[in-house]
């Protein structure tokens, strides 16, 4: 029988909204010398895209959170242990075509984001890391786990899968003190035959450059589909920000930032266009949307929100040609002689948008804004959520808020 593979990955999100007043500092290029990493971002970007368009037409009124970055580096770092077709399908999967880039470059580049994704101070966390969990009796191959280190910087710890209960205990013990208590239970009903878990978690914490004044958080409604109507808290500001209105595309994209290197889009179709934009979304709609941001005066409302999700990425990685590592015909004797394949991808994220931390400091933020009555956006329907890390320019999650109030 073969081994059994099971590969979790574990984001958590938040949005602190704070008091204090921030001057705009607004950027785009954001390319600190030539570096490794500036060579995969456009390969995670469309991993990004092309998953959340498998994702998408199945979620109903489910939202929807994912984290591409942390995906795809847990999928690369499977390249250094297969071999054959499981190998070439999984760059392919990727995005990467070996003619234009070569695999080294592949895993450096993911060495370096990864040390450019950790950042930890008051205004701004974000934590990312990798964890494998070996079977005991299991003898991996030293080249195998040298590399992971070397690359990736994976934590390597031994466990009982013959006692699944305990194993999934130590697992997730780990993750949940990695995500700082936000993630719990992400795996469960493990498989006695595993013998070994891949781990990738990512934690992110920002506090907005400009923030919202808890003061004019009000209850309005939020319009799920024709026929669902919630209530949410609604948050509320006017002054500068950098937005762009697609025509082409019918929807507003306005962009946040955060303290920091992180970012956001908040992206509102047009009513009846969801279908329309979530098709549409693509790496050269990311740039476009990028280049095209002006500063004006706004009045924008976006809901507070805490929502969750978990999914089984088997489906999707078939849909994208990752097929042959779930198979007995899976080559992963990078990692160990003993035959092994892939039983399952388990991918849970937390995207949380409040006021924490707004006791903090006591000045309420002041800009000076035309008199003539600035154009107002309301997110009080379905939008889409994208985070990026602009000093290592990665896509770090695609959400769609179907509903605030669904956790």
């Amino acid at each position: 029988m073969n081994g059994v593979i099971h590969l979790c990955l574990a984001l958590v999100a938040f949005s602190a909204f704070s008091h204090g007043h921030h001057d705009v500092d607004h950027h785009h290029d954001h390319h600190d010398g030539i570096q490794a990493a500036s060579k995969i971002h456009r390969n995670i970007a469309q991993f990004a895209t092309e998953l959340y368009k498998i994702l998408a037409p199945k979620s109903d009124n489910e939202n929807i959170i994912i984290s591409p970055c942390s995906i795809s580096i847990l999928l690369s770092l499977l390249l250094l242990g297969t071999k054959s077709t499981t190998h070439a399908e999984i760059l392919k999967g990727l995005s990467f075509n070996l003619t234009s880039i070569q695999e080294e470059e592949i895993h450096q580049g993911f060495h370096e984001l990864l040390h450019l994704l950790t950042h930890s101070d008051n205004e701004f966390k974000l934590d990312t890391g990798q964890g494998l969990f070996l079977k005991d009796d299991i003898q991996p191959l030293q080249t195998f786990l040298d590399k992971i280190k070397e690359f990736y910087e994976a934590e390597i710890q031994a466990t009982k899968f013959q006692e699944p209960k305990e194993a999934a205990k130590q697992i997730n013990d780990y993750i949940e003190k990695k995500t700082h208590g936000k993630i719990v239970e992400l795996v469960k009903d493990l498989d006695p035959e595993t013998v070994f878990i891949l781990i990738n978690y990512m934690y992110f914490k920002g506090k907005w450059k400009i923030p919202f004044d808890p003061q004019f958080t009000e209850e309005a409604d939020f319009f799920v589909d024709q026929n669902t109507t919630v209530k949410v808290q609604m948050m509320q500001r006017m002054g500068w920000f950098y937005y762009y209105i697609d025509e082409q595309l019918s929807c507003t994209v306005v962009q946040m930032e955060y303290n920091g290197t992180a970012t956001s889009f908040f992206v509102l179709p047009d009513p009846g266009k969801e279908k329309e934009l979530d098709e549409a979304l693509s790496v050269n709609t990311l740039n476009k949307w990028a280049h095209n941001l002006q500063r004006h005066t706004a009045r924008v409302s976006i809901p507070k929100f805490d929502i969750s999700a978990t999914y089984s990425l088997k489906e999707p990685l078939f849909q994208l040609g990752v097929t042959d590592i779930f198979t007995d015909h899976a080559d992963l004797s990078g990692i160990t002689e003993q035959p092994l394949k892939l039983s399952e991808v388990t991918h849970k994220a937390v995207l949380t948008a409040d006021e924490s931390g707004t006791e903090a400091a006591g000045a309420t933020a002041a800009e000076a804004i035309p008199m003539s009555v600035p154009p107002d956006f309301q997110y009080n329907r379905p939008f889409l959520m994208l985070i990026f890390d602009t000093k290592a320019n990665a896509t770090l999650f695609v959400a769609k808020i179907k509903n605030p109030t669904q956790h």
